[in-house]
């Protein structure tokens, strides 16, 4: 029992960065109807940005906050410089854009900062409090579970409670309308890029002090991991984006505690296999999908 509360509680925290890093899968699926590839090398780039500034400041959170900027920027800027100019009368030319700009990236990555790991520190302990003999959740992992809360509050009050919300989910949903109304749906859709890649850097910031450290390819699996969980709850809506997340966190956590971590990625390969050939839409998809 005392190893099943352990991998319970590492399983949620590991989720958490999944659901963020899926929240911003969804944000691009629902502004764009485009899944971006992109987004763990986008992570990573920003991630090598703040802590090259960690290292010149001696601030981790100085560090942080401009990976966040940086998230915000290049979001846009790939919105702007590249995104935009693709032909999407077929799906695939912007999964293909995407492919492209993870090479890109990580080749860019590897000659100025080389292809060896490098240590992501974490702001907090590491060190798990133990209650009844048992190990549980640690600072950091008290600090994901606030970030990723505030951010999943945040945006909801973003889509549902301002006028800037409700534009970009008129944009995404009803583009020529939206114009007609005088919505700009250019600088909607940069937005919406621009915010799902901050959020994206906030997830390569919160997993890169668990896993190996900084690399080139350091959130590849953690992108797998992220599209699963986006795909199990559905790329239109956010809520499944957080349920998925938890739910593939808890399933790696399980899976690793109790048949080796070899097996995990296999299993969440699998899954995304299951959910794809039984439920295509997500599990926590509108049984209808949004027109306007």
């Amino acid at each position: 029992m005392d190893r099943f509360l352990f991998l319970t509680f590492d399983g949620l925290s590991r989720g958490a960065v999944y659901a963020a890093f899926a929240l911003a899968l969804v944000l691009i699926w629902r502004a764009t109807r485009i899944v971006n590839f992109a987004q763990g090398a986008m992570a990573v780039a920003t991630a090598y940005v703040a802590y090259s500034v960690s290292d010149a400041t001696g601030s981790y959170w100085i560090g942080f906050v401009v990976a966040l900027v940086a998230g915000l920027l290049l979001g846009a800027a790939v919105e702007r410089v590249v995104m935009r100019f693709v032909d999407h009368s077929s799906p695939l030319n912007g999964v293909v854009v995407a492919l492209g700009l993870v090479l890109i990236i990580q080749g860019v990555l590897g000659m100025i900062y080389g292809n060896e790991f490098r240590p992501a520190a974490a702001p907090f302990s590491r060190d798990a409090f133990e209650i009844g003999g048992v190990a549980l959740l640690s600072r950091y992992d008290l600090f994901v579970f606030a970030a990723v809360g505030a951010v999943v509050v945040l945006l909801t009050l973003l889509f549902t409670r301002t006028p800037t919300g409700l534009r970009m989910r008129a944009a995404a949903f009803a583009p020529d309308v939206s114009r007609l109304l005088g919505v700009p749906v250019g600088g909607m859709l940069t937005l919406g890029w621009a915010l799902a890649a901050a959020v994206g850097s906030l997830a390569g910031m919160l997993v890169l002090p668990t896993e190996l450290g900084l690399h080139p390819t350091a959130m590849d699996i953690v992108f797998i991991s992220a599209f699963t969980a986006a795909v199990l709850g559905g790329l239109d809506s956010p809520i499944g984006a957080v349920l998925g997340g938890l739910l593939v966190g808890l399933l790696l956590s399980y899976i690793s505690g109790y048949l080796g971590a070899t097996v995990a990625p296999m299993a969440v390969l699998a899954l995304l296999v299951v959910v794809l050939l039984g439920r295509p839409d997500g599990l926590f998809a509108r049984s209808k999908a949004r027109t306007a």
